[in-house]
């Protein structure tokens, strides 16, 4: 608690504390959704098997609209990348060292996943386990890795995509929603190659947004005695773009060809979330209207000690919370199944449904622990406390950084659309493991000795 209250004491005036809170917000909606609507039924081999209860759930296909909140999750990377990116050229640094330092608080809690993951496959194969009993837990356990992939294929955009907006401000997401559209279009009618990009094009538009909002506090919130207050729009537009969003997400999914639900669901053509489809992008708009006319009150609230201090301890560890929350879901099955008090209740029964509460609870309690042992690598993560920008502005070290940057996220887009059976031996794709180890190696090295003093 005293460390807490020291970093709370040294929050900057300036620091807009909503974005935090809703990072940490996001982010445990995301757990808790996963979590409820687990169902885990014992394959033809009795083994334990999870997947999505929603399928059964189709009256809950309008909630998705508030619980998928990936959308708000780039929206507040978009507005910290630009905070960060704009506050390290002030110090005088580049935007290759800026890259370094922004990767060092997403690769180390995903290195210990992934080397943890390896080398418990690893040891359950030496063990005697089969390749088809390793792969699907693995599997299981790495799927945050696939918002990772794509949010690491945005961050080294951000130099670019914010001088674009700089330049062109709003008219850049408004054509990435057009071309999003053109790729909707191509999996509608096809071809449907047209909606691979809609991976990135999406996500870019959403972060974009986060960029609009930082560009329009700053313009709007010169005095620092006003920051805190202030809006950087007025409540009359952050209202026009709750409802416009809604309307033109109503009208999307209930005449027209979307799904209601924004979270996939098997045997969908225009799934709304891989990707983002127009869909998606109407709620997100809604969102951010929701999320700006809530600010000034939330703003207000933070700014007391015990709810700052809250939140500055869940984004302490909050990608480790978001890596590890579903392996606490396999081990939490793995001992319930190994003591033979695993319950398996059809999804979507009353049974199903009363399960829910005492189901969370312990997977709370399992995520607890390993957060305890995984987070400290985590909130260790320091900056750098001097920079040598210009004598570090090489071609080669911006190439590395691309190339490390690139076999991450190859990495982990790999994994992600490797088959829940694929046959690997390790239960993790071995090119894409020695990728990942590569590009966290080549990122790591470039970092360390960026940060040293002259």
């Amino acid at each position: 608690m005293r460390r807490l209250a020291r970093l709370a004491a040294r929050t900057p005036p300036d620091r807009e504390r909503y974005l935090d809170l809703l990072r940490a917000l996001a982010i445990v909606l995301v757990i808790l959704g996963h979590w409820a609507i687990a169902a885990v039924e014992y394959d033809e081999s009795g083994r334990p098997d999870g997947h999505s209860a929603l399928t059964a759930l189709p009256w809950a296909y309008p909630l998705t609209w508030a619980v998928q909140v990936m959308p708000v999750f780039f929206l507040v990377g978009g507005y910290a990348n630009a905070a960060s990116l704009a506050a390290h050229r002030r110090r005088g640094g580049d935007a290759i060292g800026w890259l370094l330092g922004r990767s060092a608080r997403l690769l180390r809690p995903t290195s210990a996943l992934v080397l943890v993951l390896a080398g418990g496959a690893l040891v359950a194969r030496l063990g005697g386990a089969q390749p088809d009993e390793v792969r699907p837990v693995v599997w299981f356990a790495t799927i945050p890795l696939w918002f990772l992939a794509a949010y690491l294929a945005v961050v080294p955009l951000t130099p670019v995509m914010y001088a674009l907006h700089r330049r062109l401000g709003l008219l850049v997401p408004l054509a990435l929603v057009l071309l999003v559209a053109a790729g909707d279009l191509g999996r509608a009618l096809g071809p449907a190659g047209l909606a691979l990009p809609n991976y990135l094009l999406g996500w870019l538009a959403v972060h974009q947004l986060g960029f609009a909002w930082y560009d329009a506090r700053q313009r709007h919130c010169r005095s620092a005695g006003l920051r805190t207050r202030c809006l950087p729009m007025s409540r009359r537009a952050a209202g026009a773009m709750l409802l416009g969003g809604l309307a033109v997400a109503v009208l999307l999914t209930v005449p027209g060809p979307y799904p209601i639900s924004m979270i996939n669901l098997p045997g969908q053509r225009l799934a709304n979330a891989a990707p983002p489809s127009v869909a998606l992008l109407a709620v997100a708009t809604a969102q951010l209207g929701l999320i700006l006319l809530l600010r000034e009150r939330a703003e207000r609230w933070l700014h007391r000690d015990r709810p700052w201090q809250a939140v500055i301890a869940v984004n302490s560890v909050v990608l480790t919370v978001f890596l590890w929350h579903l392996s606490a879901a396999v081990l939490l099955v793995g001992a319930l199944h190994g003591l033979g008090l695993l319950p398996t209740p059809e999804a979507g029964t009353t049974a199903w449904l009363a399960w829910r509460v005492p189901w969370v609870l312990m997977l709370a309690v399992v995520l607890a622990v390993l957060v305890a042992i995984f987070g400290p690598i985590e909130a260790s993560t320091g900056r750098p406390r001097h920079l040598r920008a210009q004598a570090r502005r090489t071609g080669a070290r911006a190439a590395l950084t691309i190339a490390g940057y690139a076999a991450v996220g190859y990495a982990l887009a790999a994994n992600g659309a490797a088959a829940k059976t694929a046959p690997e031996p390790l239960g993790w794709p071995v090119a894409a493991l020695v990728a990942y180890l590569a590009g966290a190696g080549t990122l790591r090295l470039l970092r360390s000795g960026w940060g040293s003093r002259d």
